[in-house]
């Protein structure tokens, strides 16, 4: 199987997710800012509206599509022992100031399902001694990792809360077979630097978007910017955010509904200017130029016009509420065909005029339910779904999911 993403809306034919588990149900709100929540999550909740939105994915997407759960793989990656000692050693190397060094043969010795409990509870029975916090975020995967074209940039984590979420998909991409493609074609960050997944868009196969955020730096940033230009990728469009938890990546502003269309944060993308920098291939060596704006940036380098889509729609304050609920951070199943929580209405009405149909999450099933979902030219569709509790984490459709294998937007 080869991975690829050519576009943030190419059809969706593979993604990896994982649904919300017991290590949510753990976050003591004492810790819970350490653990990067605003708020603690009601487990049984959050995993039904994880459930309904895997639904939607498996309905609307192609015959044989596939849905990963990132535990499942987890699960086979760890049974091969090398790959299960790089885990280990990579976890006491990376997390020095706890006690898993002392721990290394037991942990070596686990069986592999009590290993992963381990992994993302942070307990263990047996090993009393072996504890950790959990690791809820778990379920946001998209920051784990990002393709672009037929290459796989493993993220650095910003933040020590999530060193062993991105160090399980490192482990992963070296060693699970669905990865084989890749393994070549891994791109690294550094060890001083970070990078996560939400930062990175993919225009198209020679435009990437890299955010300048609270979680990638500007280092990070310039470290796979030149990997990148040394493949297919022409232009690397860098864009400086607000450094702001509402704010962390990029997409919690900014996404791609179609080819042509975005939804955007009007205070940090439409209002703000001078804050673009393109990084450019250009005979052999690479040429920085500062641009105006995003969208001006977006219409040079693509040679197409773009709409930008406000989320919140005109009153400034529905923008930052829902903002703040993720009405900026939608899923694109297919060009013009997105998922986002229900709750931004706001967001949606401004999509309704814009010639979406906006459509629940129930009737896009129950009217795709025995045949295939196969929209006509000029068809957009826009599903709601709702994400009462999944909201909670500070993250929306997009970030929940990592796409593995898209069509490209011509095919």
């Amino acid at each position: 199987m080869n991975l690829h993403v050519y576009s943030e809306t190419g059809p969706l034919e593979a993604v990896i997710v994982h649904t919300p588990g017991r290590e949510v149900s753990l976050v003591n709100p004492d810790r819970r800012e350490q653990l990067l929540f605003d708020d603690i999550i009601f487990e049984a909740d959050a995993r039904q509206e994880h459930l309904n939105m895997m639904e939607i994915f498996r309905t609307a997407m192609p015959d044989p599509g596939k849905v990963y759960e990132i535990c499942d793989l987890a699960l086979e990656t760890l049974q091969q022992e090398q790959a299960r000692i790089f885990f280990i050693d990579e976890l006491i190397r990376s997390l020095p100031a706890t006690n898993i060094r002392l721990l290394r043969d037991d942990l070596l010795k686990l069986e592999t399902g009590r290993l992963l409990a381990f992994i993302v509870t942070g307990l263990t029975e047996g090993l009393p001694h072996a504890t950790l916090d959990p690791a809820p975020n778990l379920f946001f995967t998209r920051d784990l990792a990002a393709f672009v074209n037929d290459c796989i940039i493993l993220s650095r984590a910003a933040k020590p809360a999530r060193v062993r979420e991105f160090l399980l998909m490192e482990t992963i991409a070296r060693f699970h077979p669905l990865f084989v493609s890749t393994r070549k074609k891994i791109i690294h960050i550094g060890e001083q630097d970070s990078v996560e997944g939400g930062d990175i868009l993919v225009a198209s196969p020679e435009v990437v978007l890299i955010g300048i955020s609270e979680r990638t730096t500007f280092s990070g940033l310039m470290s796979i910017t030149e990997k990148l230009l040394e493949h297919r990728v022409q232009h690397v469009i860098a864009v400086d955010l607000p450094k702001k938890r509402a704010s962390m990546h990029l997409d919690t502003i900014f996404t791609f509904a179609s080819p042509d269309e975005c939804i955007a944060f009007p205070p940090a993308i439409i209002d703000r200017t001078n804050n673009i920098t393109v990084f450019s291939r250009v005979d052999g060596r690479i040429a920085v130029k500062r641009h105006e704006s995003l969208k001006k940036t977006l219409e040079e380098l693509l040679d197409r016009p773009m709409t930008f889509i406000k989320c919140g729609g005109e009153d400034p304050t529905n923008q930052i509420r829902e903002q703040w609920t993720d009405g900026a951070n939608v899923f694109a199943l297919a060009p013009g065909v997105i998922v986002g929580y229900e709750r931004n209405t706001e967001t949606f009405r401004e999509l309704a005029r814009h010639g979406y149909e906006v459509i629940h999450q129930k009737e896009f099933i129950r009217r795709w339910l025995d045949k295939p979902f196969l929209p006509a030219p000029g068809e957009k569709y826009a599903i709601t779904f709702q994400g009462n509790e999944l909201c909670r984490g500070r993250g929306g459709a997009r970030c929940m999911t990592l796409p593995i294998i898209r069509q490209e937007e011509h095919a």
